[in-house]
């Protein structure tokens, strides 16, 4: 994408923010952003005072109209990705959830932006419609490139893995190889955000009443590393790891959900707690002072 001052965008399924940050941070300015969660909307408008923010959805005929007087550059898109995530577990999907997809259409033809991202999970590529969204927007005058990213290797300590529609009207939207030259020469680590020192409260893990699933994910560890090492016990979603990861290697994918435990040793007694959320932060690329656009 072509460097250009004062880039402007508008936001889908905006979230809380953090998609947005990241192009606040490389110079650009959010002017409207939609989400259908109250919470999300309130917590972008805290991060970027100055953007307009509508609680509601983005089908919604009347909200977008908001943005046809707008002059946007891109539109920044983050359809549902729950129905398409393994992390659901065998819980069935949810069409109308994929769908969301869908809907950033008639908001490309509304605002008619140079550019169109569209993030997700990888998985989205299994959808059955996948290939009607690229056929529609390549019908509207775009090229799309496809592309899977991990955050850890743009040096965040979250192995973040996510599929990107780039989408460029008037060029060639950039490959994979475009990105290797931001990419880190040492991926950074869990034990990296971990607040060793911070005296947040632990509880001994073989107390009564532990869940017994817990004790068998650590159990599972301790006879993969050595005694007396930290580690991570992963809670919920598909897991083919055992549910436990080490700490020298990026954190596994944050959720919604609160689901990292942190084994330590204190005497020889193993102690679990949650990772708590200034380290989910650290964790998550997030800067440690919130900056609003134009500070």
């Amino acid at each position: 994408m072509e460097s250009k001052e004062n880039l402007t965008f508008v936001d889908l399924y905006c979230g809380a923010g953090f998609g947005a940050r990241g192009a606040v941070n490389a110079g650009a300015k959010p002017l409207l952003a939609v989400d259908f969660w109250e919470l999300a909307t309130k917590t972008y408008k805290e991060n970027f005072p100055s953007t307009e923010v509508i609680t509601g959805k983005v089908e919604d005929d009347e909200v977008r109209k908001k943005a046809s007087q707008l002059s946007v550059d891109v539109l920044l898109t983050s359809p549902e990705c729950t129905s398409h995530s393994v992390a659901r577990g065998a819980r069935k999907g949810c069409e109308k959830s994929r769908e969301t997809a869908i809907n950033i259409l008639p908001w490309v033809e509304t605002v008619s932006p140079r550019w169109l991202i569209v993030e997700n999970v990888s998985q989205m590529k299994k959808w059955n419609r996948h290939s009607e969204l690229r056929f529609e927007l390549q019908k509207m005058g775009y090229s799309v490139s496809e592309l899977l990213l991990n955050a850890a290797d743009f040096g965040v300590p979250q192995a973040r893995k996510r599929l990107f529609l780039i989408c460029d009207r008037e060029g060639f939207p950039p490959t994979k190889y475009d990105f290797e030259e931001f990419h880190v020469s040492e991926q950074p680590i869990a034990a990296d955000i971990i607040e060793w020192d911070a005296g947040w409260s632990t509880t001994p893990l073989y107390q009564e009443g532990r869940a017994e699933n817990t004790i068998q994910r650590a159990e599972r560890a301790f006879e993969a590393l050595k005694l007396g090492d930290p580690f991570i016990i992963v809670y919920y979603g598909s897991d083919s790891s055992g549910g436990w990861q080490p700490l020298n290697v990026p954190l596994r994918t944050i959720t919604t959900i609160d689901r990292f435990g942190l084994v330590t040793f204190k005497n020889g007694v193993s102690q679990l707690r949650m990772l708590q959320p200034s380290e989910l932060k650290k964790a998550m690329g997030a800067p440690e002072h919130r900056l609003s656009y134009g500070s």
